[in-house]
């Protein structure tokens, strides 16, 4: 979760340098969706709002596209809309998109969607009972939210930087499980499964490590003469173009936190956590 991301989302398109983080997440992501929709058997799936905190904006569920899923998003920007258009074309891979100015309506009909998705977005929504409300209403099957761990220490550190005058457009109370949770009750969804998600070695930072260094020890940080060599690209999208098998597999290697770490620990240190939720008949 970096907020600054928000100003300059655009660069990722021009350069789909996402970095370790964004792509541990992206591969982690992946396998949790695989299991939901396979076991629901998922064919359609909604991704709405479709902007969050990382990398290259509209990818969640390419991984899932390219599998056969038939994938539809939503986003409240319209030139952002538009090359994410371009980017899953591309790829030669189908997508139907929508703006969306506020997300209080959706404009599909009723349960006409099996699945509703989200990363990391529900504090774009102008309201969230409403938008919840016609989730609801669009989606027969399951609904997957994921948010920002608010109990880790990269949430807490990032956070700091928020306040209601920089980022006008966020809100942060949104992204509160317990309230999610009661609004889908109001709604007849019921709670199938949570978890914490996303938990690689490193802390989520969301910025570059000598950034971390120089915030975490302010003038006793060590220096070091910038490099004329540029780090090397990390990104998904040359996987889900054909052309790195091996990229899955490299990003696993860093899963030992993920499958191992009690749960005590990974509420302080994953990045996100999940809320799958189901009709409650």
């Amino acid at each position: 979760m970096a907020i600054p991301i928000i100003n300059d989302w655009q660069k990722y398109f021009s350069n789909p340098h996402e970095g370790l983080g964004s792509s541990y997440e992206r591969v982690i992501l992946n396998k949790m969706l695989f299991r939901f929709a396979n076991a629901f058997g998922i064919k359609t799936i909604l991704e709405t709002p479709s902007f969050g905190f990382t990398g290259v904006s509209g990818i969640n569920l390419m991984g899932l596209a390219k599998a056969g899923f038939a994938v539809s998003l939503e986003d409240h920007d319209e030139q952002r809309l538009s090359l994410v258009s371009s980017l899953w074309q591309s790829l030669e891979l189908p997508l139907e998109v929508k703006l969306n100015n506020t997300y209080s309506s959706l404009d599909y009909p009723s349960q006409s969607m099996d699945m509703g998705f989200n990363f990391s977005a529900l504090w774009f929504v102008s309201n969230l009972d409403a938008f919840l409300s016609e989730l609801c209403r669009v989606v027969s099957k399951l609904i997957i939210i994921c948010v920002p761990n608010r109990d880790g220490f990269g949430y807490k550190m990032q956070i700091k930087d928020y306040s209601p005058t920089a980022y006008p457009n966020i809100n942060p109370e949104y992204i509160d499980p317990e309230s999610i949770c009661a609004i889908m009750r109001k709604h007849g969804w019921k709670l199938l499964d949570h978890k914490y998600i996303d938990c690689p070695p490193w802390p989520d930072i969301g910025m570059s490590k000598e950034l971390f260094i120089r915030r975490m020890l302010g003038n006793n940080a060590p220096t070091k003469p910038e490099s004329t060599t540029p780090d090397k690209p990390v990104s998904i999208l040359p996987y889900y173009a054909g052309r790195d098998e091996g990229f899955d597999a490299r990003m696993m290697r860093y899963s030992f936190v993920e499958a191992i770490a009690p749960i005590m620990f990974k509420k302080y240190w994953a990045h996100h956590r999940y809320l799958a939720f189901a009709p409650k008949d």
